[in-house]
């Protein structure tokens, strides 16, 4: 069983509805509800009436919403006190969105270096949904993350502060060939072949919204390869598999380097902001400190 299928449930008790639901866990209705099930089949029992509308939970499920926050409670308990039992030296751990762990983060703490002091630097990569979820929980100093017209609902809390820290640019890329000309270019002959991400994914939403709809008529793609992963996506660009929306900073060498173009207008580029949060109460003394001077270096004179 996995924890985030009882803070699912919980969050449905709570809302009364799967689509209210999947919107404050930050996770698609098909995902929520598969979610749902899953803990259903772990357990053995049907907790939800699917032939009631409005959602209606079970007798069991009643019975099974007050365990389970008992069962949460308990987990992040036994989690606090074997942290206090663990603790070697002071770190400070950073949650990030995999693309930003790889194509922005080394060079940025790098950069802040400085103010880290003798800290331990921990980072954990992994989709939005699962570090949204873990920093929420607490279980981290910080979070690190693209901004888009997609709205963190979990994230507009009075307990949450916000920096940006940065700035990217989802660009469509292709790689080149012999002559210098895109190995795919924008052109109506053919569906152009499209190494895309999920829809469950925070890329995958955002290029389905964005970018996808503003193609010209007659000029069409066709997916042919899909991956969670943007790293994974590059790579088969730069080997002429077809055409993906990558961030600008992922590509930046192969950019100047002549090995990947960028396909311009009509291919849509979408700005990205770099949000750094924290949780208003820090874990540690040096989250306070690290904070305080991240503050400073990007707004000088705050106090």
């Amino acid at each position: 069983m996995e924890l985030k299928w009882l803070n699912d449930f919980v969050a449905l008790a709570e809302n009364g509805s799967f689509s209210k639901a999947a919107e404050t866990r930050n996770v698609t209705q098909p995902a929520f509800s598969r979610r749902i099930r899953a803990l259903e089949n772990w357990l053995g029992v049907p907790l939800v009436d699917r032939n009631q509308y409005p959602t209606t939970l079970t007798q069991v499920g009643v019975e099974f919403v007050e365990e389970a926050r008992r069962l949460i409670s308990e987990i992040y308990k036994n989690r606090d006190q074997l942290r206090l039992h663990n603790e070697q030296r002071e770190s400070l751990l950073f949650f990030a969105q995999h693309t930003l762990a790889v194509s922005f983060f080394p060079s940025w703490i790098q950069n802040v270096e400085p103010l880290i002091g003798n800290n331990l630097v921990r980072l954990q990569a992994g989709n939005l949904h699962d570090v949204l979820e873990a920093f929420i929980a607490g279980a981290g100093d910080f979070l690190l993350c693209f901004s888009s017209p997609v709205t963190f609902v979990q994230l507009e809390r009075d307990d949450v502060d916000c920096l940006q820290v940065g700035t990217d640019r989802l660009v469509l890329v292709s790689a080149i060939d012999e002559m210098g000309h895109p190995l795919h270019p924008l052109q109506s002959a053919c569906p152009l072949k499209l190494l895309t991400y999920p829809d469950d994914t925070f890329l995958g939403q955002l290029i389905k919204r964005e970018c996808l709809p503003r193609i010209q008529p007659g000029l069409g793609f066709r997916p042919v390869f899909e991956s969670a992963l943007a790293e994974g996506l590059k790579g088969l660009v730069q080997k002429g598999h077809g055409v993906a929306w990558l961030p600008a900073s992922l590509v930046q060498h192969e950019l100047e380097s002549g090995q990947l173009c960028v396909l311009q207008a009509p291919a849509k580029t979408v700005e990205l902001k770099i949000l750094l949060y924290r949780l208003r109460t820090p874990r540690t003394a040096e989250a306070e400190r690290f904070w305080r001077y991240i503050l400073e270096l990007y707004n000088p004179g705050y106090s």
